[in-house]
């Protein structure tokens, strides 16, 4: 696996700990856009959302 794959389950962790994009960017030291990227990338390659996303709350979907 290459580095930013690392990067993208390391986003993935934070924010299904977390549940907040935000929290997890500070734990992870990115910017919040940076781990909203990253999980964006890897749903893309799966072609699966991992996150259920609203203004209010991030919840693991059936896939994530």
């Amino acid at each position: 696996m290459h580095k930013s794959g690392l990067v993208e389950l390391d986003a993935v962790l934070a924010v299904a700990r977390r549940r907040s994009f935000r929290a997890a960017a500070l734990d992870l030291d990115m910017a919040a856009s940076a781990v909203s990227q990253a999980i964006a990338g890897l749903e893309r390659r799966l072609g699966s959302r991992l996150f259920h996303r609203t203004t209010r709350s991030v919840a693991l979907t059936e896939a994530g």
